[in-house]
């Protein structure tokens, strides 16, 4: 994992301003890595806090130092009073605001100073404004302007009361199956409708599913979004993998030129697998080491890890986390539908079980036809692939009683 710009600025505050030796911060850090690994990052300045090394009050103090964006610049965005800072990442600090003219609580992105002298972070802030512009749905945080005043470039949005999914994981929530598919259900909504308009998300993962205290699920940040059709865009970025590395699409990590809709399948499925299983899909000691398990090797199935899944759930995770995209599912309209049957009580549709389920099904006679559904077949007109395996059995049952008839006879 690598230290992010904030973790290292704060690093050198907490020092310079003798809160903290060096080797605690070094333990600090170290600790935050292992988190990590074990799919619970935290900044470094909650893990000095959790270790006692600073207090609460002292990291609020140190992160106002820390924050690059000029403080709060409130006169310099006209129409927006800016109240509370409500989140940081390495690229931009969110404030909770009040639009004046409808007077309304909004969620202001504001690109800090030392990244807007950099052209390809000051684009791709503009291509995050207009690709949320021109998506409008309620499981996507909404987008309501854009622009630059007196030095600071911004992005203003519908503003959530409520959490993230990651806060949820990050504190020990493992969810429910029926949970899980709601949200999920959601989110899949909501790719669905930014597919369906030509955009590809790029980034779905925990910390962009926003949860409202209703429970209502919307998808945030459009940073990494771009167009599917912007083959310009695809051989600009061609070789060099975009996305959070523990959610990773194998073509993302590949840099392919081609990545489609289904590269978001994909983290949303090890979004989902997170979420039913506490744990990330695959965990490493470096981003590397991370992504290239999502290339090489085999998925564990989430119904190994927590058992108290259903074997369809289980079987619609490693769909949608297939290595080979044709083998996903080939839109979020299909999820959907999985989904909803799923929600109802039946079997999914597209994704295939082979579990226990399945066996018992044959020997009593049940066939699994391609929609899901149970097809009984009386035993006089017993599918040919059903006799072969009732004989198998039979077979293996006489093999077995004959050898023990030889051992008795051989004891005798």
């Amino acid at each position: 994992m690598a230290e992010s710009p904030e973790d290292t600025q704060l690093s050198r505050f907490v020092v310079e301003r003798q809160l903290a030796t060096t080797q605690e911060v070094r333990a600090a850090s170290e600790h935050q890595k292992m988190l990590a690994e074990g799919g619970r990052e935290r900044p470094l300045g909650d893990v000095l806090v959790d270790l006692g090394f600073l207090t609460r009050t002292q990291l609020g103090r140190l992160q106002g130092v820390n924050d690059d964006s000029g403080g709060r610049p409130a006169q310099q965005i006209p129409g927006y009073q800016l109240q509370k800072k409500i989140g940081a990442g390495a690229m931009a600090v969110v404030y909770r605001a009040r639009q004046l003219s409808l007077d309304r609580v909004v969620a202001v992105k504001v690109l800090p100073k030392r990244l807007s002298q950099n052209q390809e972070f000051v684009t791709r802030f503009y291509q995050e404004g207009r690709a949320a512009a021109r998506l409008n749905h309620n499981n996507i945080v909404q987008a309501i302007d854009v622009g630059e005043a007196g030095g600071y470039h911004y992005f203003v949005m519908e503003y959530v009361d409520g959490c993230t999914v990651y806060d949820e994981i990050a504190q020990g929530k493992v969810y429910t199956e029926k949970e899980a598919l709601e949200i999920v259900r959601q989110m899949a909504d909501a790719l669905l409708h930014a597919h369906e308009r030509g955009f590809i998300h790029r980034d779905v993962k925990p910390k962009n599913i926003m949860l409202t205290r209703d429970r209502v699920a919307k998808l945030a940040d459009m940073g990494l979004a771009r167009e599917a059709s912007d083959h310009e865009a695809a051989l600009a970025e061609a070789g060099r993998a975009y996305g959070t590395p523990y959610y990773i699409s194998p073509e993302q990590i590949r840099g392919d030129v081609d990545v489609d809709h289904g590269a978001d399948l994909y983290s949303l499925g090890g979004t989902f697998y997170h979420m039913v299983t506490g744990r990330v899909p695959f965990e490493g000691p470096t981003p590397s080491a991370v992504m290239h398990k999502h290339l090489k090797e085999p998925l564990v199935p989430p119904d190994h890890v927590n058992t108290k899944l259903t074997a369809g759930c289980g079987a619609m995770i490693e769909m949608l986390m297939n290595k080979e995209r044709d083998a996903r599912y080939h839109s979020a309209k299909e999820l959907i539908e999985d989904i909803d049957r799923m929600l109802a009580g039946r079997r999914p549709k597209y994704a295939q079980q082979y579990d226990a389920d399945t066996i018992t099904d044959l020997a009593e006679g049940v066939s699994v036809g391609p929609d899901g559904n149970g097809a009984y077949y009386p035993p006089a007109a017993a599918p040919p692939n059903t006799l072969i395996v009732v004989l198998a059995i039979v077979s293996g049952i006489s093999v077995v009683m004959n050898l023990i008839l030889l051992i008795m006879l051989a004891s005798q």
